[in-house]
């Protein structure tokens, strides 16, 4: 048996699967199918030591905040949790809208989002007490494929997606952490 066959076999279809992966990533988290939902959920990133938002949370934010204005959604869960700079993401999420003009009311901070599964969770546990049947995540192009999965997993399959056209080269390791982020949550 000549292993060196079979391992450059295996390493061609794992590229393959990668790529074909990543490509379907990246499209999937471009498209805006421009659908209405009863609520947005825009996941938290980080907030800077002096509180500010991050370019790429302000980004997310805008975005929700267009959602709304447009009328494509009547509320927004904006979900995060406690930075390393101390600051609670939904709280300063929450902030941010409400000075942009969305009443206080139509916004509600989840800060025990501390990753996107936590988060998915979360928004599921609110669905009773927010009378909603289906979602638009709100988060960067290389996030929202798993995100929507997670919700489906979770049996919630009304959902779609929307993300900022905003990019940073740090998006090209996040695309590579979330292929394997993407497998290891829809096996567990």
């Amino acid at each position: 048996m000549n292993y060196k066959k079979i391992i450059k076999f295996f390493s061609i279809l794992l590229f393959l699967w990668f790529s074909i992966h990543i490509i379907y990533t990246i499209i999937d988290g471009n498209k805006d199918e421009g659908k209405s939902a009863d609520i947005a959920v825009i996941l938290g990133t980080t907030v800077n030591t002096d509180g500010t938002l991050s370019k790429r949370l302000e980004k997310r934010l805008e975005c929700g905040l267009k959602l709304y204005r447009d009328g494509r959604v009547k509320k927004i869960i904006v979900s995060g949790g406690l930075g390393k700079e101390g600051f609670l993401e939904g709280d300063k999420m929450k902030e941010y809208l409400i000075e942009k003009g969305i009443p206080d009311s139509l916004v509600i901070a989840d800060n025990k989002g501390n990753n996107t599964t936590a988060s998915v969770g979360n928004t599921i546990l609110m669905k009773d007490s927010l009378h909603y049947n289906s979602v638009i995540v709100v988060s960067q192009y290389f996030h929202v494929t798993r995100t929507k999965m997670l919700f489906r997993k979770e049996g919630f399959e009304n959902v779609s997606s929307i993300s900022p056209d905003y990019s940073e080269y740090r998006d090209f390791y996040s695309l590579f952490r979330e292929f394997f982020a993407y497998y290891y949550d829809r096996l567990k």
